[in-house]
């Protein structure tokens, strides 16, 4: 079996309420307006005919919700968005294992309750965060209890990123020109966003706490070099106290820290790269993933991109299993056989 863990859906209540109060020229709104799959089930299901034992836990596509609606609106979006994934699931159970709850994580109280209803109520296998929140940090206070409370039911954290087009590459310009923001900027959020969590203390605090990394932990594997010998000198490039005091309060060093997290396949067909993330996260941490349907064709081609880069990687029969199939199953509460 082949177990999506990180595609993307828009239940078509959550779609239509988000469109009616997201702000005007929102980044990605016109891009998902025009992919079908998105809100039409029928035809995903159809999609999804194509590769064989394939299935999805379902995850909801950006934008984030907090960036969709102020902390009085995203409580109600987020419900929107986590009954729309529970009714798909309760239709197609064979073909949606599971879906992933989305948090309004501008209302960090709301986001908590949220956390407890969609586990206890619908059967959430675990919650999906955004890098930042609307610009704010993960690390800060006021987030941890949502990763205490998922520390406490043992389930995942799924980390997307997010970074919209008027973070400009250059203090001189206003936005981040030819897409900069997306291809590169989205790799440097997420792999800002691990090492800010880990500088945190979160992993001494919670040492089982588990966090899947969309795309392949992005920038860490390949910079593992950097991270490992780079971040052990922590304070000896700036007399700033607490880059200095960071180092001393954890437990062991910091690429050790970093390994902890978990990484998907969503390289878009880049076998080498997932070589790369295989290597530095070791099989128990990689878990099969595509980012359907945000490819060309609006459905398949990462799909189908994965799939052949799975059978291009160098890695064993067993380790593809894991990857495939073996570590949803243990880490995820799935509806399956």
């Amino acid at each position: 079996m082949k177990i999506d863990i990180f595609p993307h859906i828009m239940p078509r209540r959550y779609f239509d309420r988000m469109l009616q109060v997201a702000p005007p020229g929102m980044t990605l709104q016109k891009r998902m307006s025009g992919i079908p799959v998105l809100v039409d089930v029928a035809e995903r299901l159809r999609l999804m005919d194509r590769y064989e034992g394939y299935t999805q836990v379902l995850t909801l596509a950006n934008p984030p919700i907090e960036v969709v609606g102020g902390p009085d609106v995203s409580p109600e979006l987020a419900r929107l968005a986590n009954d729309g994934m529970a009714e798909v699931v309760a239709r197609n159970p064979d073909r949606f294992p599971g879906f992933v709850a989305s948090l309004p994580m501008n209302n960090p109280d709301a986001a908590v309750r949220e956390i407890d209803r969609t586990i206890d109520d619908l059967g959430a296998t675990g919650v999906q965060v955004y890098t930042n929140v609307a610009g704010r940090p993960l690390d800060l206070p006021e987030y941890q209890p949502v990763f205490d409370r998922m520390a406490q039911r043992d389930l995942p954290i799924w980390m997307h990123p997010a970074r919209p087009a008027a973070f400009a590459d250059y203090a001189s310009e206003k936005r981040s020109k030819y897409d900069m923001w997306w291809a590169f900027g989205w790799p440097y959020e997420t792999s800002v966003a691990m090492g800010r969590l880990v500088f945190s203390g979160i992993f001494d605090r919670h040492p089982r706490l588990k966090i899947i990394t969309h795309h392949m932990g992005a920038m860490i594997p390949f910079c593992a070099g950097r991270v490992g010998g780079g971040l052990d000198q922590l304070g000896s490039r700036t007399d700033d106290a607490e880059d200095m005091a960071a180092l001393a309060r954890l437990q062991k060093p910091p690429i050790e820290y970093f390994k902890m997290f978990y990484g998907d396949t969503a390289l878009f067909g880049a076998w080498h790269a997932m070589e790369s993330g295989l290597a530095f996260f070791g099989a128990d941490h990689v878990l099969f993933g595509t980012d359907m349907p945000f490819d060309p064709e609006k459905g398949p081609g990462f799909i189908r991109d994965t799939i052949e880069a799975m059978t291009r990687m160098r890695a064993t029969e067993d380790e593809k299993v894991k990857i495939y199939e073996g570590n949803a199953r243990r880490m995820l509460r799935l509806r399956l056989k």
